[in-house]
């Protein structure tokens, strides 16, 4: 996804950033880029919001249980493919916008 303005950190980027953001595992120089970058482009500032109302409601129907290791890993690895498949799918788009 991009709004089509410049930023100095993508909204692909920003985008794939955005759970580690809201779980507050980026650092500090991280957490900087992506309030910068949500503070001036609407759609990713759209899209954190539904992020994040989706991350209080799996957290206020789930309670305090913590997701068993297997299971997180499995989560955590399909996040990753995503983002790369999100990072190539950006990267050819960017090509072929550019040819």
């Amino acid at each position: 996804m991009s709004c089509g303005n410049h930023h100095d950190t993508p909204c692909d980027e920003v985008l794939a950033r955005v759970y580690t953001y809201l779980d507050g595992e980026l650092d500090q120089g991280g957490c900087g880029e992506v309030r910068r970058h949500l503070d001036e482009c609407g759609p990713c500032l759209r899209e954190y919001g539904l992020e994040e109302a989706v991350k209080k409601l799996v957290n206020k129907s789930c309670g305090c249980e913590p997701a068993p290791e297997d299971l997180r890993t499995k989560v955590l690895g399909r996040i990753e493919q995503i983002c790369g498949e999100i990072k190539t799918t950006g990267s050819e788009r960017a090509e072929t916008e550019t040819a």
